[in-house]
């Protein structure tokens, strides 16, 4: 099933736009997204390519990224083995992950969606604490981190708590486990 979504920035720094063609299935995904930001740090564009397998797991990330001062470049592979590589153009290097199935890219709600589908919560109670690999937009920097996702309610639509660091709010989500509304950062249109 294929869908193109929408979302407007509920973010105070700034507004923003992010427009994704999703295609799920089988438990995998494909997204192929643009996004137009503005922050306290100047106005970038976005652009993503994202290929999650059957497992829910990442198998590609594509993003390109520009701000005001440069452009940038990064491909993100984790492979059946869990081997995660980064290349920005001069060749790949390791990204120690850990045990990470997820990327989350800063400001889309789209990447909210990954460990959300994956870990089904939007359809069974539980709760999980997971490594990622966050990649900070527009500078495209990669860190592994920890995040929290719980289910707080099973109704339609379903809501999902999410916290990273000091960072926690309340994402509702459609049946597919795709955001509807994330507050602070965006809602579907």
């Amino acid at each position: 099933m294929a869908t193109m979504t929408t979302w407007r920035s509920d973010d105070p720094a700034g507004p923003g736009l992010e427009a994704a063609r999703v295609v799920l299935g089988g438990g995998g995904m494909r997204a192929v997204g643009r996004m137009v930001r503005t922050t306290d740090n100047g106005v970038f564009t976005a652009s993503y390519r994202l290929v999650v397998g059957t497992s829910g797991a990442l198998e590609r990330l594509v993003v390109d990224a520009a701000g005001e001062d440069r452009e940038r470049q990064l491909t993100i592979t984790r492979n059946e083995d869990g081997v995660w590589l980064a290349d920005e153009g001069s060749g790949a290097s390791r990204i120690d992950a850990g045990d990470a199935l997820d990327v989350d890219l800063a400001f889309s709600p789209v990447f909210n969606a990954l460990p959300i589908r994956r870990l089904d919560l939007h359809r069974e109670s539980s709760e999980h604490t997971v490594p990622m690999v966050f990649l900070a937009l527009p500078e495209l920097t990669v860190e592994v981190t920890e995040q929290t996702y719980r289910t707080v309610s099973l109704s339609e639509p379903a809501v999902v708590g999410f916290s990273a660091g000091d960072f926690a709010a309340e994402i509702t989500v459609d049946p597919d486990g795709m955001v509807v509304d994330y507050p602070g950062i965006a809602l579907r249109v």
